[in-house]
């Protein structure tokens, strides 16, 4: 569907995050870029903060030549820092910048232009509040300047997330004709409420919303996302489950959902899918053989790779109910003396002094290893083609030399330890007090050579500089073969539906945006290699169970069973790109200029 707009009109998308990667809204911003660009042209543009490590490889100046620059260098002449260009990544979108140096002065008269207006009371001491209220001076001259070039009621402006949209209310309140959408992608105080209340969303209609951001200290950031909700024409958030959320807590229904998409082609493997799934999991089957084969040795044709990744929020991604279930499974294929063995990477970001010199240097005695391995292989090769050639007599073991023999038994004798892998990677700072430790500790799961589930916790991103796995992120889990996300909040919900797109089934929840979009919108989901966990109105034991038992059911199946369903969970995953979604933008963007005149 396409917008009924003037031919003039432009749409300006505010948020913290353009150019400037923080968390999930940038992979929103950047991946529907081409569809915006697509659908608007040269009239949109996007406007964030200026990051300038980030800008200095995302980030290409140009003259625009319109009223974009008229209103930057009016901005200019007002003493601003403002760059103006493209955004460089797929659809080259526009995009304004603004620095926050020249803004930060300003910020304590907006903030008290803030308390008295809509009485929030800003705290002149969080670092983030007071630049977040900085470039709301700088949000807000934009639209002025640009509205002084350009007719007002023909400038549509979108707003992402609080951190972006302080402008919103006050813009209004100013007078602003033109169209206003305001899209939170989770509220902050269901955030905070989700972390410390069990239940949380069959209690929604019980929390006081203010008291509660009062107590966890986000009264300011949490009045100001409501006065961005309550202020814009058009107010969208991302799934029905947080449009809940928005209702109890910020008092106002969501008019349109906007659910977040992929361009999935940039995951795309096509006819390679398997290969690339076969070339990744060797290399993890090296780090297993570095990681756990000096304690004891397993059949790796029987291992399966199961992982988690993203933000630490222990409970709201649902990390203590995965280790539950993945000690459920242990159990469980224990007591069937299962061939399985089950490796589990839980992959999140901790304060760690570095990492551990035992991880490290097992990795390195490996490759050893297979130094050794490559030099007495062609040492061998050569001497054998000569024998032969010559029809001499055969006798391998004399065929390599002394010193690699000296070399090889130098190098098992280093390798035997007599202590279990260990669990963690890294040295965690906080080792007493993480709750991934101290829940593995209290499970027991401690990577004895009987578990079937073997637990690594790597305390830190993945990259390809990465010395143990020598891998990027998205390499390790094309080499998985399953993504554990069974969050209990999660307004949308993106590393499921990424590892869909790289052709891993995943496990998420109907607690979460995606999963619980994606189970209601699309059958059969399951055997595309999306499950869902039932968290919704479920005590945690029975959930624990449930995933336990999709999990169980995982190991049983055939690898041609595994191979078929890799193959529809790419196909799956089409559905979630931006092509088949991007069209509720269009009814927000409509709706905001048309009020309810929407086309059909």
């Amino acid at each position: 569907m396409t917008a009924k707009r003037s031919a003039s009109t432009y749409l300006i998308e505010a948020g913290w995050e353009v150019c400037n990667k923080v968390g999930g809204i940038y992979t929103v911003l950047r991946s529907k870029a081409p569809n915006m660009v697509e659908e608007w042209g040269e009239q949109y543009a996007l406007l964030g903060p200026l990051n300038d490590s980030q800008a200095a490889i995302e980030f290409e100046d140009e003259i625009l030549g319109d009223a974009i620059d008229t209103a930057a260098e009016a901005l200019r002449n007002d003493g601003l820092e403002v760059r103006v260009g493209r955004w460089q990544v797929s659809g080259q979108p526009r995009a304004i910048l603004l620095g926050l140096d020249p803004l930060r002065p300003q910020a304590e008269s907006q903030a008290q232009r803030i308390e008295t207006l809509l009485g929030i009371e800003i705290p002149r001491n969080d670092e983030l509040v007071m630049d977040v209220v900085a470039l709301s001076v700088g949000v807000e001259a934009f639209f002025k300047h640009f509205a002084a070039c350009h007719d007002e009621s023909e400038i549509l402006a979108h707003f992402h997330e609080w951190m972006a949209a302080v402008a919103l209310p006050l813009m209004k309140d100013a007078g602003w004709k033109g169209g206003t959408v305001f899209t939170t992608h989770a509220t902050l105080i269901g955030r905070y409420l989700a972390m410390n209340e069990e239940r949380f969303y069959s209690r929604l209609p019980e929390f006081d919303a203010e008291a509660s951001a009062e107590e966890f200290g986000i009264a300011a950031q949490h009045g100001l996302e409501k006065a961005a909700a309550q202020s814009a024409d058009v107010f969208t958030t991302v799934s029905g489950i947080t449009g809940q959320e928005c209702i109890h807590l910020l008092e106002r229904k969501p008019d349109v959902l906007v659910p977040n998409g992929l361009n999935t082609k940039r995951f795309q493997a096509l006819h390679y899918l398997q290969q690339r799934h076969a070339e990744n999991r060797s290399k993890l089957h090296k780090f297993t053989m570095g990681y756990f084969f000096p304690s004891y040795s397993f059949d790796l044709s029987q291992t399966l790779y199961f992982f988690t990744s993203g933000r630490f929020e222990f409970k709201n991604k649902g990390m203590d109910l995965t280790l539950e279930a993945l000690s459920m499974l242990n159990q469980r294929l224990q007591d069937l003396k299962s061939p399985k063995t089950v490796i589990f990477l839980l992959i999140t970001k901790r304060p760690v002094r570095n990492m551990a010199v035992h991880s490290l240097e097992y990795a390195n005695m490996f490759r050893e290893f297979e130094v050794i391995a490559r030099s007495v292989t062609d040492e061998v090769q050569k001497t054998l083609t000569e024998r032969l050639a010559s029809g001499g007599n055969i006798d391998l073991n004399e065929m390599v030399p002394d010193y690699w023999k000296l070399r090889i038994r130098r190098a098992q004798h280093a390798w035997n330890r007599d202590w279990l892998p260990p669990i963690v990677t890294h040295d965690v700072l906080d080792d007493g007090g993480d709750e991934v430790l101290n829940k593995l500790r209290e499970l027991e799961l401690f990577n004895n050579a009987h578990d079937k589930v073997k637990i690594v916790y790597h305390p830190d991103f993945v990259d390809s500089a990465n010395p143990l796995f020598g891998m990027d992120y998205e390499e390790l889990i094309r080499g998985c073969h399953l993504g554990v996300f069974p969050s209990s909040y999660e307004p949308w919900g993106y590393t499921p539906l990424e590892t869909l797109a790289l052709g891993i089934p995943a496990i998420s929840s109907d607690l979460a945006g995606f999963g619980a979009y994606a189970a209601e919108y699309r059958r059969l989901h399951q055997r595309a290699g999306l499950y869902v966990v039932d968290r919704k109105g479920k005590e945690r034991d029975e959930s624990a169970r449930q995933l336990a038992d999709m999990m169980f059911k995982f190991c049983q199946q055939s690898q041609r069973q595994r191979i078929a369903q890799r193959n529809r969970a790419e196909n799956f995953a089409q559905h979630f790109d931006w092509a088949q979604l991007i069209h509720h933008y269009h009814d927000a963007h409509r709706l905001a200029m048309n009020g309810s005149d929407l086309e059909e």
